[in-house]
């Protein structure tokens, strides 16, 4: 598997449908996000190629509940009981205990919707040791901080990490050509928009998407220009 370093301690792992990203603290690990069921032994391969072992990863954060982000983290907090988290609204979603609301797919994401989402197997249900909300802080990067991103789905997430000047947006936010782009298959659409505009004023390098190509420098810029264009 292709590891990708984006600035020290931050590395990404793609995969076919979407990516996971690895950050590094001194006293452990963190993933946010873990790929599709049947991703944890590539996962915990690039693990081993950055001179790390499974067992270091301490925190899983989810950004939310769709299959391609939780898919692998019921094996991966197995390991060595690693720290689930997610929004208390995606929670009981990826508890297993309901189903999450379905997507609102507009004409012009049907086809890719059809085409990939079929493909992706179901995710095994996982516990939540910590559900979050917007606001909370997370010892990870030298203090995390939680934004509500609802739109994608309730309990959408994402994580700033502003000693770093790092942001990872789950799929509130993507990229096409390096563009980035409102995230597609929203439960609400007019919720979506409202939190990319929100999340754009944030100060940031880098922006970590869970689809598409991240953005490496001066990525605020990039993001309110994308924000600029974006209408409910």
């Amino acid at each position: 598997m292709q590891t990708i370093e984006l600035v020290p301690g931050l590395h990404m792992f793609p995969f076919e449908v979407g990516q996971v990203y690895l950050w590094a603290d001194d006293d452990g690990l963190t993933l946010i996000d873990t790929g599709v069921a049947g991703s944890a032994p590539t996962i915990e391969d690039g693990v081993h190629r950055l001179g790390h072992d499974r067992r270091d990863i301490k925190n899983i954060v989810l950004t939310h509940f769709h299959e391609d982000h939780v898919g692998s983290a019921a094996e991966i907090a197995h390991w060595n009981g690693a720290t689930v988290m997610a929004h208390q609204l995606d929670a009981p979603v990826v508890r297993g205990e309901q189903a999450g609301p379905a997507p609102v797919i507009t004409d012009e994401e049907r086809p890719y919707y059809e085409r990939v989402v079929p493909n992706v197997p179901a995710a095994r249900p996982v516990r939540v040791d910590r559900e979050l909300v917007d606001g909370d802080r997370v010892d990870i990067g030298g203090g995390a901080v939680v934004i509500g991103m609802p739109g994608h789905t309730d309990g959408s997430i994402a994580l700033h990490l502003p000693r770093h000047r790092v942001l990872f947006t789950g799929d509130a936010v993507a990229s096409i050509q390096d563009v980035p782009i409102l995230g597609v298959f929203n439960v609400d659409r007019a919720q979506a928009v409202a939190s990319f505009q929100r999340v754009v004023q944030l100060d940031v390098d880098v922006a970590c998407f869970g689809h598409g190509a991240p953005v490496v420098g001066d990525a605020t810029l990039l993001l309110r220009a994308a924000a600029g264009v974006v209408s409910a």
